[in-house]
């Protein structure tokens, strides 16, 4: 097992975060963290925000729901990804006919998925965000059909996750990094980890 140059023993990091993805990307760089315990945000962001801003929007208003439970020695990291096409949010979906349709207006083209990432001490906070274009080639309706009732996808933002079926033949190419497209861009992350 690698011993990431992020242990330090004066400093316990957290991650606010549910999603078994991030939990999965956050041990590649920070094998030794601890899981927050859930809290419920309010997740609307004002209508006016640009697509483009709303990740990291909603990841900062996450780090202020936790800041009250730090300790001196703590720091915790917060995360919201989304997906965006045409400049529109396209969230996670709420039943089999609203997956089968996003995946539907992704098909045959272009988007892009931001992840916003914060990361907070008890004196201090930074925030980044990170884009990733993803190109998906045409899916024909049964294919749709076969991942969403295959894969059943309602807890991931575009109905879809790269990392499964759908990822292998659906998708064409990238340009950024691919793990931002499962939740968390760890080598930035990492990077800022370090600097924190």
């Amino acid at each position: 097992m690698i011993t990431s140059p992020l242990k330090n023993k004066n400093t316990k990091i957290l991650l606010a975060s549910g999603s078994p993805r991030r939990r999965e990307l956050l041990a590649m760089i920070a094998p030794n963290f601890d899981v927050a315990p859930g809290r419920d945000v309010d997740e609307s962001y004002p209508a006016d925000l640009p697509a483009e801003n709303v990740a990291v929007y909603l990841s900062k208003v996450k780090a202020e729901a936790y800041r009250d439970l730090l300790d001196d020695d703590e720091i915790i990291i917060t995360a919201d990804t989304v997906v965006i096409i045409d400049g529109r949010i396209l969230g996670k979906p709420a039943c089999r006919e609203e997956a089968f349709e996003m995946l539907r207006s992704l098909s045959g083209r272009c988007h892009k998925v931001v992840t916003g990432v914060t990361v907070t001490a008890k004196d201090r906070c930074i925030s980044f965000d990170e884009t990733t274009v993803v190109e998906f080639a045409r899916l024909s309706d049964d294919e749709i059909t076969c991942y969403v009732d295959t894969f059943r996808p309602y807890d991931k933002a575009g109905a879809y996750g790269i990392q499964e079926w759908i990822g292998a033949v659906g998708i064409k190419g990238i340009e950024g990094c691919y793990y931002n497209v499962m939740g968390l861009p760890v080598h930035t992350l990492y990077h800022r980890l370090k600097e924190f």
